[in-house]
């Protein structure tokens, strides 16, 4: 692993910090949320025409900038700073990766290059554990052959939905909706993927409450819906979200980064000017021991996220490793600033209760961090008794 950025790495991360810095402060986000989307479609259209960040990761056929999967998780660390809210992660994270591996020709020439452009804003119906990030994605979450989930009827061209799905990312607003769903019954039970237009007859989307008010999820009630299969019925579903689950991953560990390494360098600048006994507390030796521990975790998390940004593209999957230790790093971080802001680090007005929200939430949608750790370490099988031969 090469350690350093190209120079098209660095004028990706720089163009969108100086555009986030100047669109997206933190009135500029409050305001975003409380819109009925959940975030600013200025700039979202922003984003999409001048940078082509939803397109980043995709190939230039379809309208794409053509990079890897790596450049979006890096792109990541900067819209975690500002926690800026926008359809990025269920658009150009979990939905168009998922189209472009599962998707027919015709689909992808259909829904990428509008996925590309920013005006088709994209969502995936499916609960974190089809991520495969804290389980091992056996299917229990579609129906499993039992009832619950999202069930699906019919073959070939025609297909019709029903059941329930909650905590669907950016799902209310979405234009097109991917929804996993269980087929063939209990002796033949797979997992297929269908297309549902946003507008689809039969399909009801309400907007939750959120921890996160920065993560805007739905919940979608399917009547009846009629869908369009994704890709064919002998597709490897599974394994495809499997995929999927380890480079959103690490998008979101990169946006942990992003998001703890702001809190901190927020709380180093308050303890600057705050006065206690007739000096800044950022003088007293345990602050500084404090924030020391802070900015070690955050750069130990940095260097994990990094390499699983690398890595998605190298066909190492430490994704859910990374993302443990991101969010981590942030939620001390975030802990740590609401500690030493005092008074005011917990109220609604002060905004450094939002990066603890976002911690907080990750962890509820994604898994909480022992649990991704755990999987992790199944995975390896690093506490497998193994027989030794003397």
């Amino acid at each position: 692993m090469d350690a350093g950025f190209t120079t098209e790495q660095e004028g990706i991360r720089r163009a969108l910090r100086e555009l986030l810095h100047k669109r997206c402060g933190a009135e500029e986000a409050r305001a975003a949320v409380d819109r009925p989307q959940g975030y600013d479609a200025g700039l979202w259209a922003t984003l999409s025409e001048q940078l082509g960040l939803p397109g980043l990761a995709l190939p230039e056929a379809y309208g794409g900038v053509g990079c890897s999967a790596t450049e979006l998780a890096l792109a990541a660390e900067e819209t975690g700073r500002v926690l800026a809210p926008s359809p990025l992660l269920a658009t150009a994270v979990l939905a168009a990766p998922l189209l472009l591996a599962l998707g027919t020709e015709g689909q992808r020439a259909e829904l990428l290059p509008r996925i590309a452009d920013g005006s088709l804003p994209a969502a995936l119906a499916v609960p974190a554990a089809g991520l495969a990030l804290t389980g091992d994605n056996a299917g229990d979450w579609a129906g499993g052959g039992r009832s619950g989930g999202v069930q699906a009827r019919g073959s070939g061209d025609r297909w019709r939905l029903y059941g329930e799905i909650e905590h669907v990312l950016d799902g209310h607003s979405a234009g097109c909706v991917l929804v996993a769903a269980h087929t063939g019954g209990f002796a033949r039970s797979r997992t297929l993927v269908f297309l549902v237009p946003g507008d689809a007859e039969g399909l009801v989307r309400v907007r939750q409450t959120a921890l996160d008010a920065t993560r805007p999820l739905a919940r979608l009630q399917l009547r009846n819906v009629d869908a369009e299969l994704l890709g064919d019925e002998d597709a490897d579903v599974l394994g495809a979200l499997a995929r999927l689950g380890d480079s959103a991953a690490a998008f979101l560990a990169c946006e942990a980064v992003g998001a703890a390494d702001r809190v901190l360098e927020r709380t180093v600048e308050y303890v600057k000017q705050r006065e206690q006994f007739g000096r800044a507390i950022g003088s007293f030796q345990a602050v500084k021991h404090r924030l020391a521990d802070g900015y070690v975790r955050v750069q130990a998390a940095r260097s994990a996220a990094y390499y699983a940004a690398w890595a998605t593209v190298h066909g190492e999957r430490v994704g859910g490793l990374a993302l443990a230790q991101g969010l981590e790093a942030l939620r001390a971080a975030a802990a740590e600033g609401i500690q030493l802001h005092g008074g005011i680090g917990f109220t609604w007005e002060h905004d450094v209760q939002l990066y603890f929200k976002r911690a907080a939430g990750d962890e509820l949608l994604f898994g909480p961090v022992h649990r991704l750790r755990a999987h992790a370490a199944d995975a390896a099988r690093l506490f497998t008794e193994r027989e030794v031969t003397v």
